[in-house]
């Protein structure tokens, strides 16, 4: 039987020792509750560090495995050197400020990599004790983007989904990292990656195409032979909890202390924060340090409760930070401040939801303003929370909330003028407004609830998995390789068609760097050399170029897509023109110098601007800007575009591989056709052969192509066994 296997950095419980024996604590939390939800579905269990230094090879381990088994937790124990070097080093001290856009932060050190690629190795050791390839895996967070790819490895046919609560930073900054490389194809081996809102996923693809140059369409990535999708999910909260505060009796009663205690006539400004240099408390203070001396009517009328959640104490740059907000308060209350009136009531400790959710009810304001921020579900718990629909959220920018609450008064909170008139807006802001704008906010969370989120993502992995065995169906498997060798090795008249770059060599930054290596040419001798074979290479190179290379071992070329081709000598495959040359050259000539890496390569009736070395996400604007420009003056020429890998080619319309490939296949009665290649040139092969022959894409992706191969070392192995057969 199936089951779902939850990876996280902790587990939802924390082991502690009371009077020398372990016990085990609960934790709450969102993604706790989330995937608590799922764990009520079907059979789970839920590996993670249980939150003690512990070496595996302690004696307590075992003992602790056990206890842990009833509840369905499987341990990963962390020795103190892990602890410092991975999580507190490489997690926080380089991954954090990083996603976060605190360049000046981050630490790159070799033995903080070393200490997070042996713990996420940990990791894997640890899953695979409780795992097989029918379970599904749902790997969370920063702590473990290696994980995806070693497990996948492992267990190649597992549904992998991983899901990011951080931002994900701009390429720029992703590329700081000295190991982006690792980091993305450890991601990569995930089925379904999730960010909280499209932006990440955005800079998320940039990185990827960057890095390590794979495109993607619509958010999906061909990956060797599968496919990776990347979507958006926000995150949401268990919204009946907070939308029922007011029904709990503990709660009500907290509510009126607190009114008691604060008085009725002030208006309520609240925040809640873990004390970050992320959240933007500063900037916040400051900002209210404005209002009070642009607004002085409010002196004596307002309380400001700031909520800061203490935070990784240890770590210099947080000790600095709460230096800094502690001055702040003391100078703003020291100079707003009266005898009876302080203006910000701070609480540096943690709340319990029953204080927090009777804080929420009483706020008139709610001021949340993170520097970066991946969602911020403080925001989405105090719209809940209003049932009296009565209160108006501030927010930031830079949180992932922003994209979704965007009824809220949105501010960029390094502008502290504005963000002073926003405090102002949503005190005088009036009652039916604020009611609409809350009811918006709240039909809208109630929708995309915290089930939902986790529902909706394992539907999106189910459905990837569906798109990966379609993929896999299309595999040339050994039973399929066995029966192709059947029906060549019984034939009478055999059609080969093969194409060259990226089907029997490797691509190359220099496409002259590619010339038929040995093994490629013993191949090819032998295929040609058995009479019952017409063995027909159909390329995009030239046609000395593609004589030279392989024309010794072929019964016909065809050469540039299709404008030439060789049947004893060399001839074009129709009346062609060249006279557009000189209209189309001067342009692709200008793009040449304003893209770095491109170059120009001059056939006899074509012209192909070559952008395999261009930095990908130049060329992806470069593309579509000579693709336009092309396509717009071509449109009274018989002149057609064409991107095929790497490149835009300008040739004659009504040319193309599919035309030539019919002049060989209608030569005579074959009773075997194979054609093979790569590129989107090749499509128009695959469309003109009969149904019944082996039409095989080289790659992954959509393709009219009945079968599929890895890559070009599959290809030599297909036709190593043809000829031994």
């Amino acid at each position: 039987m199936s089951k779902l296997i939850i990876v996280s950095n902790r587990l939802p419980i924390t082991l502690v020792r009371k009077r020398g024996k372990l016990k085990i604590q609960s934790s709450s939390g969102g993604l706790v509750t989330a995937l608590s939800l799922l764990e009520n579905q079907e059979k789970s269990i839920w590996t993670g560090w249980p939150g003690i230094a512990l070496s595996h090879l302690n004696p307590e381990a075992d003992g602790i495995k056990k206890l842990l088994k009833s509840n369905s937790y499987h341990p990963v124990f962390l020795s103190k050197k892990d602890i410092e070097d991975y999580y507190q080093g490489f997690c926080n001290e380089m991954i954090w400020p990083l996603f976060h856009y605190f360049v000046q932060y981050a630490l790159y050190d070799k033995k903080f990599w070393k200490a997070y690629k042996r713990v996420n190795e940990a990791f894997c050791n640890e899953v695979m004790d409780v795992a097989d390839s029918r379970d599904t895996f749902w790997i969370h967070d920063y702590h473990l983007m290696l994980l995806p790819k070693l497990l996948k490895e492992r267990l190649p046919n597992a549904k992998i989904g991983f899901f990011l609560h951080i931002p994900f930073p701009s390429s720029e900054i992703f590329r700081l990292i000295p190991w982006s490389e690792e980091i993305i194809e450890g991601l990569l081996g995930s089925d379904l990656i999730g960010f909280h809102t499209f932006d990440y996923v955005r800079h998320f693809l940039e990185s990827v195409r960057r890095v390590l140059g794979y495109e993607h369409t619509l958010g999906q990535i061909t990956v060797k032979n599968r496919a990776v999708k990347v979507e958006t999910f926000p995150m949401g909260i268990d919204y009946e909890k907070y939308s029922g505060v007011l029904n709990d009796k503990e709660i009500r009663e907290r509510v009126q202390k607190f009114r008691k205690k604060i008085g009725t006539n002030y208006k309520v400004v609240l925040s809640v924060d873990r004390l970050d240099y992320t959240k933007g408390i500063p900037q916040r203070l400051n900002a209210f340090d404005v209002f009070l001396k642009r607004n002085p009517k409010y002196k004596g009328r307002i309380v400001f409760i700031l909520v800061a959640v203490p935070s990784r104490t240890e770590v210099e740059h947080y000790v600095m930070l709460k230096e800094r907000v502690d001055k702040l308060i003391g100078k703003i209350n020291g100079e707003h401040g009266t005898i009876g009136w302080v203006p910000i009531w701070y609480l540096y400790r943690s709340f319990e939801f029953s204080d927090l959710a009777a804080l929420y009810s009483i706020a008139d304001v709610l001021f949340i303003t993170p520097i970066r921020d991946g969602m911020n579900l403080v925001a989405k718990e105090f719209v809940a929370a209003k049932t009296n629909n009565k209160g108006v959220l501030i927010l930031g920018e830079m949180a992932g909330t922003a994209k979704e609450l965007g009824e809220a008064i949105v501010v960029n909170p390094n502008d502290e003028e504005k963000t002073a008139d926003a405090i102002r807006q949503a005190l005088e802001m009036p009652e039916k407004e604020q009611y609409l704008r809350m009811e918006t906010m709240q039909i809208r969370l109630k929708r995309y609830d915290l089930k939902k989120w986790a529902s909706d993502f394992m539907d999106r992995l189910d459905h990837i998995n569906e798109i990966q065995q379609k993929m896999n169906s299309k595999a040339l498997s050994s039973k399929g390789r066995r029966n192709l060798i059947k029906f060549y090795t019984k034939s009478k008249n055999s059609l080969i068609l093969l194409d060259y770059d990226g089907t029997l060599m490797p691509f190359n930054e220099n496409p002259e760097k590619v010339k038929p290596d040995q093994e490629l040419k013993s191949i090819l001798r032998s295929l040609y050399q058995q009479k019952n074979n017409q063995l027909v290479f159909i390329s995009g190179r030239n046609r000395k170029t593609l004589d030279d290379w392989v024309g010794k071992f072929s019964n016909g070329l065809v050469a540039e897509h299709g404008v030439w081709f060789k049947d004893g000598v060399w001839k074009t495959i129709e009346v062609l023109s060249d006279g557009w040359k000189k209209e189309i050259h001067p342009i692709l000539e200008i793009f040449v110098d304003r893209t770095p890496g491109s170059f120009i390569e001059e056939k006899d009736y074509s012209l192909v601007w070559h952008f395999r070395k261009v930095d990908p996400a130049m060329a992806m604007v470069r593309v579509g800007e000579l693709k336009d420009i092309l396509l717009h003056i071509t449109a009274n020429l018989d002149v057609g575009v064409l991107e095929g890998n790497k490149v835009i080619e300008v040739k004659n319309s009504g040319v193309n591989k599919g035309r030539a490939a019919l002049y060989w296949i209608s030569k005579k009665k074959w009773d075997f056709i194979m054609s093979i290649g790569d590129d989107h040139t090749d499509e128009d092969i695959f469309e003109v052969l009969p149904g019944w022959a082996y039409s095989i894409k080289v790659g992954f992706g959509p393709s009219k192509a009945r079968f599929n191969l890895r890559s070009y070392v599959e290809v030599r192995t297909l036709l190593k066994q043809m000829v031994g057969a």
